[in-house]
């Protein structure tokens, strides 16, 4: 699907959390936008979704993995993700994505400008490993949680 054809979830205009000037806007495609710079799945249970602790900060999250450079889509990484989490036959659905619109990059801004995607694949499968079942209410701060509710 290409840019015609989203719909604009969300816009946060002066994102805290990029550079200055920098826009995060979340958009529900049929298909993966390039780059894709982190892949995220999602696992649902009614009003849970299962999540691990995130790298670094230990905060409850979706099963994450960062993108290859030639990964332009997400595609090999969220299979591999999937096959981690849910086991090697998950069905995958694209959901949205997250989208850092970042014009003017700066030294310590560590994505491809001036856009990078941030996509949410679900998957109907239950998880195969360890962790948690989070009621989706607790985690409105997710700059991803527009695309599921």
């Amino acid at each position: 699907m290409d840019a015609e054809h989203e719909t604009l979830v969300r816009v946060t205009s002066d994102a805290p959390w990029l550079p200055p000037g920098g826009r995060a806007e979340v958009v529900r495609r049929d298909g993966p936008p390039s780059p894709m710079s982190m892949v995220r799945l999602l696992l649902r249970r009614g009003d849970e979704v299962f999540c691990v602790p995130r790298s670094g900060t230990e905060k409850l999250d979706l099963p994450t993995r960062l993108t290859a450079a030639n990964d332009l889509d997400g595609s090999v990484a969220v299979r591999a993700l999937a096959a981690e989490v849910a086991g090697l036959g998950a069905d995958l659905t694209f959901v949205g994505a997250v989208r850092n619109v970042v014009e003017r990059p700066v030294d310590d801004y560590p994505w491809p400008t001036p856009r990078a995607h941030f996509g949410v694949w679900a998957s109907p499968d239950a998880p195969i490993i360890d962790g948690t079942w989070v009621d989706l209410a607790t985690l409105t701060e997710r700059h991803w949680h527009p695309l599921v509710v």
